[in-house]
């Protein structure tokens, strides 16, 4: 049974290596500690009571340490999420009444709007303040 608990264990590995977070790797620790158990003990049962307390004990009691280390602004954007904060130019005229308007990020065109449903004229620089649907949520750069 120890072979199945190693097999187990590597391929929750497997998967926490794949993984952007870090919570697969808790039941990979406690597949390891099941096939120790299991040299012992002969009850799969209690293999796998040891393998499910084990691995949830490691998932809390972490928790709080591994939120310290990896804060969630560590976390880099991604996709769309990654032009949010970013400077770019209005290359048609954001008209919040007909829900036209179009910005240039990055060399990347986006459909956009503008943040407070306002009027913002073609080559306005603007920030992107978030991503909602396919639409960029823009302003103005520079607000008087």
């Amino acid at each position: 049974m120890w072979q199945i608990w190693l097999v187990t264990a590597g391929i929750f590995f497997i998967i926490e290596i794949m993984n952007a977070g870090f919570l697969v790797f808790w039941f990979s620790l406690g597949a390891l500690v099941a096939m120790v158990l299991s040299l012992f003990v002969d009850n799969v049962l209690l293999q796998v009571i040891v393998f499910l307390v084990v691995s949830t004990f490691l998932l809390f009691a972490t928790k709080p340490f591994v939120n310290k280390i990896l804060p969630k602004e560590s976390f880099i954007k991604t996709n769309s999420y990654s032009i949010e904060g970013k400077v770019g130019k209005v290359t048609i005229d954001i008209e919040p009444v007909e829900g036209k308007g179009q910005i240039k990020v990055n060399g990347e065109a986006w459909s956009a709007k503008s943040l407070d449903n306002t009027y913002i004229p073609k080559d306005t620089e603007i920030i992107v303040q978030k991503i909602e649907g396919v639409k960029a949520i823009v302003e103005p750069l520079l607000q008087k």
